[in-house]
């Protein structure tokens, strides 16, 4: 159990949005995928998810670990099949943002989502990290009030509402790990988590490369940083994380890369430099193929619920 509470006093918390969504018509996003992690209850309605389409419905939770692509539907009946780079050119058609905090009284089918970002030692993904894929919360009040809490929150305009958020959005993390460990799900992914704090020399790599992202973080760099040879600074880094480090690299950069479209004015290419990408074609290429779209359209969506 201690391991758990390293985990989560080691979490950095950060809200990114919430809002309330009425369903205009049923559609399939084939390849749906975002950075941040998503929370959605389900007010009224249905929702399909996975390569087994498993149904949300009825006041239910599903939970989508950030970089995780997928296929989800929304709304019941009949759905237009879309992909990722088609629904977010045509999303006004199929959602329509609510600013109502009743939204429970809604008729039409409808959801509330929270996005957020949970990351170790303000490095790595967390739940990313666990390599799991999305999953249904059932019977779980808590994380419901908490849901209702920071969307009433993010529609009002009372002093101390921003902290107020944040304080909810680090409770619905904590509340989010407790119910995996309370219902036993992911308990190797969980353990296997906790080897980020029994290896300083793991944590210096993810410190250096979040503070390093857009310079030379080569196999032999990191071996420098680890204090390792270069032939076993990869195999000691899958060993510990699930992945190699180059790939986490590139999922940083990409990451990060994010980040700059939605919150700046720079080129692509000024972006793609500064994330380590000399070659701006390639680091479009390389965009697209991990989201799915072109590096501009995720700059104009902000986020798939973004209408």
């Amino acid at each position: 159990m201690e391991d758990y509470n390293k985990i989560i006093e080691s979490l950095s918390v950060r809200f990114i949005k919430s809002k309330n969504i009425r369903i205009l018509q049923p559609v399939k996003i084939q390849n749906y995928y975002d950075v941040e992690n998503s929370i959605l209850i389900l007010n009224r309605g249905e929702i399909h998810y996975g390569e087994d389409e498993d149904v949300v419905s009825g006041a239910s939770i599903l939970f989508i670990p950030g970089g995780k692509m997928m296929s989800i539907t929304y709304g019941s009946g009949d759905p237009v099949s879309l992909s990722n780079d088609d629904f977010i050119n045509n999303k006004e058609l199929y959602f329509q943002s609510l600013e109502t905090t009743d939204i429970t009284k809604l008729e039409a089918e409808n959801f509330s989502f929270i996005n957020f970002e949970a990351k170790v030692f303000d490095s790595v993904n967390f739940f990313a990290s666990l390599d799991i894929p999305p999953f249904e919360i059932k019977d779980n009040p808590k994380i419901v009030e908490i849901i209702k809490d920071i969307t009433a929150e993010n529609n009002s305009d009372t002093p101390g509402k921003d902290r107020i958020i944040k304080i909810s959005t680090e409770r619905l993390v904590i509340e989010i790990v407790r119910h995996i460990l309370e219902t036993r799900m992911f308990v190797e992914q969980l353990a296997t988590n906790s080897t980020y704090f029994k290896d300083p020399r793991l944590i210096d790599i993810f410190a250096y490369i979040k503070n390093n992202i857009g310079g030379d973080l080569s196999n032999k760099v990191l071996a420098n940083v680890a204090n390792v040879s270069e032939d076993y600074v990869g195999q000691y880094f899958k060993m510990l994380t699930g992945i190699n480090p180059q790939d986490y690299i590139e999922y940083q950069r990409m990451e990060h890369a994010v980040n700059l479209l939605r919150t700046t004015k720079k080129s692509i290419r000024e972006i793609g430099k500064e994330v380590g990408y000399k070659d701006t074609a390639y680091f479009c290429r390389r965009f697209k193929m991990m989201f799915g779209i072109p590096a501009g359209k995720m700059r104009r969506r902000e986020s798939l619920m973004n209408v």
